[in-house]
């Protein structure tokens, strides 16, 4: 614990005598945070040392069902999809755009295996921070558990008004909600990955789409 505080430490130091400049990613992911909480220098320093960039090209699998799951990733650009494979049909049920987290969370926190999968749709440019990293910054600084637990709400709350719309809106209504809040997606992803987001047949979404003018 010692050695790794003493680590922490000296990166903190080199970062601030140094001032380099932050990498496209890293300023985004501070931004991001800086937009739920207020966090110091110290806390950016913290960040810097515990996140890893990766890039990853379109069409690559982040997560298999079936594996445990390893990191919190921070979208810094690109599109990537969630989805279930049911009885041989893939179930989309996460459509992550830039500037967002993104996990298998119960697998992460409880180390158990997934029982989804996460793939990019794009090229995109991640941040990742394992789970033994995650715990360290928890201890290392008050700010994370205080921001992890407010995305964590807005997750969660995300997640109950997907529920809702499934229960009160139209197929038609829904989707003009999903493009009026997220006209990136609407724009750069299939046609069959919106519709079963949507949860909807492709062909049906192809219909509402040509009734539909914005």
């Amino acid at each position: 614990m010692f050695i790794r505080k003493v680590s922490v430490f000296l990166h903190a130091t080199f970062h601030t005598q140094t001032a380099m400049p932050l990498q496209k990613p890293m300023q985004n992911l501070i931004k991001y945070i800086k937009s739920k909480i207020s966090i110091t220098q110290k806390d950016i320093d913290l960040i810097e040392t515990y996140f890893i960039p990766v890039d990853i090209s379109a069409q690559t699998n982040i997560l298999k069902a079936g594996k445990i799951e390893r990191y919190i990733y921070f979208l810094s650009s690109g599109i990537v999809k969630g989805f279930k494979n049911i009885d041989g049909k893939l179930i989309v049920e996460h459509l992550v755009d830039e500037q967002n987290f993104f996990s298998s969370l119960d697998s992460f926190i409880s180390e158990t295996p997934a029982i989804d999968y996460f793939e990019t749709i794009t090229d995109c440019k991640l941040l990742k921070i394992s789970k033994p990293d995650f715990d360290l910054l928890r201890e290392d600084g008050n700010f994370w558990s205080n921001f992890f637990e407010v995305v964590t709400n807005e997750h969660l709350s995300c997640k109950m008004e997907r529920v809702r719309d499934f229960q009160t809106l139209t197929a038609k209504e829904r989707y003009i909600k999903f493009v009026n809040r997220m006209p990136h997606l609407a724009l750069n992803v299939s046609v069959e990955n919106i519709a079963s987001f949507l949860g909807m047949e492709p062909q049906s979404l192809s219909r509402i789409r040509k009734q539909v003018t914005f």
